[in-house]
């Protein structure tokens, strides 16, 4: 693609954007509601993968693309991590121009299907959409870049043609790995993704279900990443498999490490070691990855009581997928109120369709085994809000004494509580810096102690958003390719 056609689909001052600005006034624009996303019936879903929200039509996109304003300063490219030229490709939807909307996520973002679905929008570029100011519902940016990735056609990808390309090594497939993959191809250079596992996607397809994100979904995103010239090998440990000097001996020259945040967290509590106890990490990745439930060879527990410990996006994945196994019940326990929880409402709203119960201000003390060894009740303590934590959100506090406490009968408990850093990277290369936390130190380069060793997403991060990640792999193969184009 040309410089003259890229300006014409992103100015705001091309011909087809002002006629579009005034085609429509102000105020009728802002008249029109927020669309609504179609999605399947709680009573339906809950009994199957099949994705929940079913995506705009033509007639829904076309509407919401309407409702934007295009803002003469839009806060939304601010909010988005990516920097997406959101009113131009809102924009070219609304013209028609699928393909072109497309081309134009495209310049920013790896993985924009996978961002329109799990993204949280309400955090980041909606949260900054000028509609709030008049208290109205934002601009459905997430449902509209979900529309533009699943219905435009992208052109045969371009890659720049540079005379040295070098090679550059990428350890995981996830967000991170992926952006990072994507941007350093399209500047030219010879791109390897190494995965520990046998299917590429990393948290996208071990960690988010399919009723929120189908695996052909990623698949189709990792096929342009193929078709831009990445190649992809699974089943590689860096540190096991292959070393940081077979790397460097196999002719790499840069080196990005995007490992993600494997490593689950435990509440260190009485009887947590009791069967039918598990990580949220081990619970989603036996059912996504290795097919358990679904006519695998892989088990897993299915409750019948099941309780989920945790307020996260991953704990809402993992009470849904547990309605999905066949329990009866499951239970959502949080310690701070609902308006605390870090997940995304929309999920939170979902969970609750689908019957999820919630037990907020409850923390568990103790878990209770039967004769066999198998968890049977858990001792719950009430907890009230005290005052704000270091993160800005009240510290829950408990309440003492045998009224603060209840009981509550479970026969399969996932613990949601937070990931670390996976530890056998950091290993892997002598003379890296690591923080008390376990992730990787990086500078303001995104590059590591090591000289062209960069790092970013969770491993830097300890445990972020998809769309973080992304921004961190864009902005190191950004930062990798000055590097190498100028080398010091």
């Amino acid at each position: 693609m040309n410089h003259h056609t890229i300006t014409e689909l992103i100015s705001r001052d091309s011909d087809w954007r002002k006629q579009l600005q005034n085609a429509i006034k102000p105020s009728e624009r802002t008249a029109i509601p927020r669309v609504t996303m179609p999605e399947l019936s709680p009573d339906y879903r809950r009994n199957n993968n099949e994705e929940v929200s079913q995506g705009l039509t033509l007639d829904l996109a076309l509407r919401e693309a309407t409702r934007c304003l295009d803002c003469p300063n839009p806060g939304c490219i601010t909010g988005c991590p990516v920097n997406i030229n959101i009113p131009a490709f809102i924009k070219n939807i609304q013209r028609g121009h699928l393909n072109d909307a497309l081309r134009v996520l495209k310049m920013t973002s790896a993985l924009p299907a996978v961002c329109g679905r799990v993204c949280p929008q309400e955090r980041q570029c909606e949260s900054r959409c000028i509609y709030l100011k008049m208290n109205k519902e934002p601009v459905g940016i997430g449902w509209l870049e979900q529309f533009a990735a699943d219905h435009g056609k992208e052109d045969k990808p371009y890659k720049n043609p540079i005379p040295n390309p070098a090679k550059i090594a990428v350890v995981g497939s996830g967000p991170a790995g992926l952006s990072f993959a994507g941007t350093a191809a399209a500047a030219g250079h010879d791109v390897t993704v190494f995965e520990a596992l046998h299917e590429i996607g990393g948290v996208l397809k071990y960690g988010i279900p399919e009723f929120r994100l189908p695996n052909p979904v990623v698949d189709r995103e990792i096929d342009a990443l193929r078709a831009l010239g990445v190649t992809f090998l699974t089943d590689v440990v860096i540190g096991k498999t292959l070393s940081y000097d077979d790397l460097v001996q196999q002719g790499f020259k840069a080196i990005f490490v995007a490992s993600g945040a494997g490593l689950p967290r435990f509440m260190g509590i009485e009887g947590e070691n009791l069967n039918g106890i598990m990580s949220s990490n081990e619970y989603l990745t036996r059912i996504n990855l290795m097919g358990a439930g679904r006519g695998g060879d892989t088990p897993v527990l299915k409750g019948h009581h099941v309780a989920v410990i945790g307020g996260g996006n991953t704990a809402m994945d993992s009470v849904r997928t547990a309605l999905r196994m066949g329990a009866a019940k499951a239970t959502i326990v949080y310690r701070r109120t609902e308006d605390e929880m870090p997940a995304r409402r929309m999920e939170i709203h979902h969970a609750k369709e689908e019957g999820v119960e919630f037990m907020t201000l409850h923390n568990p003390e103790k878990f209770i085994g039967d004769d066999t060894g198998r968890v049977k009740s858990m001792i719950l303590r009430k907890m009230s809000l005290g005052e704000p934590d270091e993160s800005g959100r009240r510290a829950p506090v408990p309440i003492p004494g045998d009224e603060g406490l209840t009981e509550i009968a479970v026969d399969e408990v996932i613990v949601s509580v937070g990931v670390s850093p996976n530890p056998l990277i950091p290993s892997a290369f002598s003379n890296l810096d690591i923080s008390k936390r376990g992730t990787i130190e990086v500078d303001d380069h995104m590059m590591s102690s090591i000289p062209m060793l960069f790092a970013g997403g969770d491993i830097v991060r300890g445990g972020a958003t998809v769309i973080l990640a992304m921004g961190d792999g864009r902005r190191a193969a950004n930062e990798c390719i000055k590097l190498l184009a100028n080398p010091e």
